[in-house]
């Protein structure tokens, strides 16, 4: 049923709903506007999501008792929401939000959506982001649109015909984007060594940020990589136009390039408008590491906030404070080191705060999550080199640790080493 605004969409919503809502740069942002409005008129209603663009309006507390946010993921519009009280955070690992729908674990009322204009035969398009929202659509009772003509159509996963549609509302919008971030020494020196670990015919995994987009600018005179990610930015782009990228040595999806969603500039959405080089699929497929492991050569690049001397990495959170999430980082870390010849890098600046506080640590701050466990951790690489700590000892691991701190750390790790773990290394 079409409707002329988003608060007529949404009027179908009841009292104790759990809805799910399309996540990333293709947040439904104004059916989330028109939510904050509608939700004051029911009660107990509960938005699960990832992490969501342009929502801050929902981290208001006149909402308590009418809506909730649960987040598997959070971002700048729910960061202080989650750690004032007013909204939850669940870890979990990406790729397996979706089987908690299609279980019936997690049962789900409604979806939000922002799709695409219909093609001849209806179909609309999820466009630059599918993740989990595929699975939602599948099970939840009550479908709610926003058609929006800027949305790209992107080949995969991402289709989804009208008659599905409980209602829906036409209005043209732009879409979030998201700047290259500019590069400094560290990012550039840490992308280098980075890049420097990448060999020709690898199949990559890699997020967004300043990171990411320093390895892919070092990799220009590198021959047939290939891209099955989580994710991918605009750090892609000159080298697919290149033809450094091709994904001819892939196993799986030969040719294209297979994530679950995209985020960045205009350039970005207009590269993966109508492009069947490019597969937007199910994040209980992108991410499966039975599927990952099938490409050869994968090499994970992942980014953390902290590492301890044993090489523990916490992502997702500043001590107790919530900052991020649990991702899809063990997805690839895993499914990479089960590919034949795949490797996997856990990329950080040496410091934080200015340079005042080490973000190689002798342990974790108290409070925070280990998302990433020792046991899986393969390389770790900053500004000041490369730490190799497969099959290493944890004397041996504090000591490549401590080599690639921060200088004026190095004496007090070491020390600390031995005060915390009874380790005798040598800075």
């Amino acid at each position: 049923m079409r409707v002329a605004t988003a608060i007529e969409a949404l009027e179908v919503l009841a009292d104790n709903d759990v809805i799910w809502c399309q996540s990333m740069a293709a947040t439904p942002y104004k059916l989330l506007q028109g939510l904050a409005e509608l939700a004051l008129q029911r009660r107990h209603m509960t938005l699960l999501q990832l992490h969501t663009e342009h929502s801050e309006v929902l981290a208001d507390p006149n909402l308590k008792g009418h809506l909730r946010q649960r987040a598997f993921f959070v971002g700048k519009s729910t960061r202080k929401a989650v750690n004032d009280g007013l909204a939850d955070y669940v870890p979990m690992f990406l790729s397996e939000i979706p089987k908690l729908f299609r279980s019936g674990e997690q049962p789900l009322d409604a979806v939000l959506v922002q799709v695409s204009p219909p093609d001849a035969h209806g179909n609309c398009s999820l466009g630059i982001s599918v993740e989990a929202t595929r699975a939602a659509l599948q099970v939840a009772k009550k479908v709610i649109a926003w058609v929006n003509p800027k949305m790209p159509r992107t080949h995969g996963d991402s289709f989804v015909h009208m008659s599905q549609f409980t209602r829906y509302f036409e209005a043209e919008a732009e879409l979030p984007l998201h700047r290259q971030p500019e590069q400094d020494e560290v990012t550039q020196r840490i992308g280098q060594r980075v890049a420097e670990l990448i060999n020709d015919g690898d199949c990559l995994q890699m997020g967004i940020g300043a990171i990411p987009d320093a390895t892919l600018k070092c990799l220009g005179h590198h021959k047939d990589l290939g891209i099955h990610t989580e994710m991918f930015s605009d750090g892609v782009l000159p080298l697919v136009q290149s033809g450094v990228i091709n994904n001819s040595r892939k196993r799986k999806h030969r040719g294209r390039i297979v994530t679950t969603f995209a985020m960045g500039t205009q350039a970005l959405y207009d590269f993966v408008d109508d492009n069947p080089q490019v597969a937007f699929l199910d994040v209980e497929y992108t991410n499966d590491t039975s599927v990952i492991r099938q490409n050869k050569q994968v090499m994970a690049i992942n980014s953390a906030l902290q590492v301890d001397l044993t090489g523990q990495v916490c992502a997702d959170s500043l001590g107790t404070k919530v900052y991020s999430g649990v991702g899809g980082q063990m997805d690839f870390v895993r499914g990479a080191s089960l590919s034949e010849g795949g490797r996997s890098v856990i990329a950080l600046p040496a410091t934080a705060c200015g340079g005042q506080v080490s973000r190689i640590s002798s342990l974790l701050s108290q409070g925070a999550g280990v998302v990433t466990t020792r046991a899986h951790v393969h390389y770790v690489v900053t500004e000041y080199g490369v730490a190799n700590l497969r099959a290493k000892s944890l004397a041996e691991r504090a000591s490549e640790l401590i080599n690639i701190a921060a200088p004026q750390f190095r004496e007090d790790l070491a020390r600390a080493a031995f005060d915390d773990w009874g380790l005798d290394v040598k800075s």
